[in-house]
């Protein structure tokens, strides 16, 4: 991308090196994983609710089985459209990144490196969560319409693979943030030489 159109985008930034005091990206990333896991977990309690269901009735809790499948399908929607907008307000807040030079991560990446594997793995996790939720659509209308069970195994066990993916990229993410300082408020404010306890009140 052209350096002078990066530089556009960084006008009126604030201590965090963003235009606005709170970072977007990883209020939306926590969003996406919180639902994401959700609707997985939702899915594997209607798998096994044959299972739970002594459990619930002698818990006196109203449950049945179509409504964890529910839950678990609406879920899965709102993940997608949630990783849309993380995605997207990763990729702007990753242009206007200046992470720490001559420091490496714990897992021996420099920040450049560290920036191009979250970028990648965020629009990997973005592909991987449509493609779930599309999968799950396909389950849900067409393919295990009239069946007890509305999901299969082979996508609960996906679902665990991505959530393991997720638990990898978000390391890295926190990497960004805690050993490189990406728009870490304190951190900026130290760099420019001022007192975080003084300006942070």
């Amino acid at each position: 991308m052209n350096p002078e159109v990066v530089d556009q985008f960084k006008t009126h930034l604030g201590a965090n090196g963003l235009p606005y005091p709170i970072p977007i990206h990883p209020n939306l990333v926590h969003l996406t994983i919180a639902l994401f896991i959700l609707g997985i977990t939702f899915d594997f309690i209607g798998t096994l609710f044959p299972l739970q269901k002594p459990v619930f009735k002698f818990l006196a809790i109203p449950a049945n089985r179509s409504s964890f499948f529910e839950a678990g399908w609406y879920n899965m929607i709102a993940s997608s459209l949630i990783t849309i907008f993380t995605v997207t307000t990763g990729f702007y807040e990753i242009m206007l990144a200046e992470p720490l030079t001559g420091v490496k991560s714990a897992w021996g990446l420099e920040g450049v490196e560290t920036m191009l594997w979250h970028g990648v793995g965020g629009v990997l996790l973005l592909v991987l969560i449509v493609g779930m939720t599309i999968w799950r659509g396909f389950q849900r209308y067409v393919w295990d319409r009239d069946d007890a069970q509305q999901v299969q195994w082979g996508y609960l066990f996906s679902g665990l693979f991505i959530i393991f993916i997720m638990f990898i990229h978000g390391t890295l993410g926190a990497h960004l943030a805690a050993e490189f300082g990406v728009h870490n408020t304190a951190d900026m404010l130290l760099r420019l030489g001022k007192d975080p306890n003084l300006l942070l009140r």
